[in-house]
């Protein structure tokens, strides 16, 4: 079959089951059975290659019509310069999150310490903590996951890309009492969906672990632990990132401001929405 005719034929099926990015997923599948990058694959389809590998692919297309994350079919999620192993049980990492690790990165390195410290709270696939890990190379990094099965997967991420971090399993409430008073930078992407909400996308509420996602009935459960945990464990002037969702940038800015955090301040990511708050001790 050529390559172009299948890619075509994919992105339709997935434009039918509803899916946004429909050619995209369908380049990315297919690069991924042929070991290709989609620079590689755009030229192949330039070319109008053919390709051997039909009923592999169109395995794949059906799976990923059912609505299940690319990112399960590949066994890789991409976040900022990292390529991370992902598959069920772990939270797949969003684009979003990029710029909440941005902010961390900044603070990291503003932190006026020659090795920063810096913590990530429920670390999930290790994308945040990671990425301080590889692009501020003189902090030293700790990172805490309760999910035994995110952990499958983390553990894995931790040894290939930075395996000085430490990674260790546990309740983020209880985390690294040993650094109590020294971290530069606390950041965390913690669960914060209400209960009683669904997400919008079956890739998410289907597939998702909802101990990643739910945060109580108002979704800020999760959040608390986190403020009480930074609270324990950063210095004077240290900073907190925390992630939330776009409409709980309000209820978490007076939870911090009640709790005597100063300069407390919400962010916006790239489609102008409310996305992390960050305050200092």
């Amino acid at each position: 079959m050529k390559i172009k005719l299948a890619l075509e034929s994919a992105a339709a099926k997935f434009e039918k089951a509803g899916i946004e990015s429909a050619l995209v997923d369908a380049e990315i599948l297919l690069g991924h059975l042929l070991n290709l990058t989609r620079g590689e694959l755009q030229s192949k389809i330039f070319t109008d290659e053919e390709f051997s590998l039909v009923e592999e692919f169109e395995a794949l297309v059906a799976k990923r019509a059912e609505r299940l994350p690319l990112q399960h079919l590949t066994g890789v999620a991409y976040f900022r310069r990292l390529a991370l192993k992902v598959g069920p049980g772990v939270f797949i990492p969003r684009p979003e999150t990029e710029v909440v690790t941005q902010i961390a990165v900044d603070a990291l390195k503003a932190s006026g310490s020659a090795e920063p410290i810096a913590v990530d709270l429920a670390t999930g696939s290790g994308a945040i903590a990671l990425s301080l890990a590889v692009e501020v190379p003189n902090a030293k990094v700790f990172a805490i996951e309760l999910s035994e099965e995110a952990l499958k997967y983390t553990t894995q991420n931790f040894a290939e890309l930075a395996p000085d971090a430490v990674l260790v399993q546990g309740d983020l409430a209880d985390a690294f009492p040993e650094l109590n008073g020294t971290v530069d930078v606390l950041v965390s992407n913690p669960p914060y969906i209400p209960d009683e909400m669904i997400p919008i996308y079956p890739e998410v509420h289907l597939h998702d672990p909802s101990l990643a996602l739910y945060g109580g009935a108002g979704g800020l459960d999760v959040v608390r632990k986190v403020e009480e945990a930074a609270r324990r464990l950063l210095r004077p002037g240290g900073s907190l990132i925390i992630e939330h969702a776009d409409m709980q940038g309000e209820a978490v800015r007076e939870l911090l401001l009640a709790s005597g955090w100063r300069q407390v301040r919400t962010h916006r990511d790239l489609v102008g929405r409310d996305r992390a708050t960050t305050a200092l001790a």
